[in-house]
């Protein structure tokens, strides 16, 4: 068996997410802010939507 590893380091994610939450104001919803930052960085949208999500649980914004 073969270890995948992640097309993207640590800090694009964590980049891409502050990104989000950063021109969440510019773009009519969340989601419209996803669908345009994971279009530049080459990932798909409910990918990082994943990310994001996982941060706000994280950091106690979203239960779970």
């Amino acid at each position: 068996m073969t270890k995948r590893t992640a097309p993207f380091s640590p800090e694009v994610r964590e980049r891409a997410v502050r990104m989000v939450r950063d021109l969440k104001g510019e773009h009519g919803s969340q989601w419209s802010a996803i669908q345009s930052i994971a279009a530049k960085i080459g990932c798909s949208g409910e990918t990082l939507r994943n990310r994001v999500r996982k941060f706000e649980r994280d950091q106690g914004v979203r239960p779970g």
